[in-house]
């Protein structure tokens, strides 16, 4: 009996999607959850990443967005951090890689007045590119990344 050939072409499309979506798993997402209320944690954070050597790029807020529109929701904000040395740094190594940057932290206000950082360590949003210099200056910056959110979080 001959295979059916759209079998084969199943088995292999099957196998792409699998692969496809084993590579695009999002990195690991650390969470630290912070004494402080949502408006201090944000300053705090702001704080620590110019304390820390870093820029702030960007922010964006969908609290903040929808009080402006009169609609009360809990805190949140998205702080894009990088500083150019690093994104020269990451072009050379990698022009794709070059999505990933600014990196974020992800503030969130918790409805016990506390405030909780989530991240993914730079040495994880990288790593996917499998490239020897852009894990090198990854590594640099996971340090940097965990002593921001560590200051921030400090009572």
């Amino acid at each position: 009996m001959q295979a059916m050939p759209w079998l084969k072409n199943c088995a292999v499309v099957s196998l792409f999607a699998l692969a496809a979506s084993a590579a695009a798993a999002p990195p690991e997402t650390l969470a630290v959850k912070t004494p402080h209320g949502f408006d201090a944690a944000v300053q705090r954070t702001e704080q620590a990443i110019a304390a820390n050597g870093m820029g702030l790029v960007a922010s964006a807020s969908a609290s903040r967005g929808a009080a402006a529109r009169g609609v009360k929701i809990p805190g949140n904000m998205v702080l894009m951090v990088f500083r150019n040395d690093y994104a020269v740094r990451m072009l050379a190594a990698s022009v794709p890689a070059g999505i990933e940057a600014p990196l974020r932290l992800y503030l969130t206000e918790a409805p016990d007045g506390t405030t909780t950082i989530r991240y993914s360590r730079p040495s994880a949003v990288f790593a996917p590119y499998g490239n020897a210099a852009l894990d090198a200056m990854a590594k640099e910056l996971d340090p940097v990344f965990d002593k921001i959110v560590r200051d921030a979080a400090a009572q």
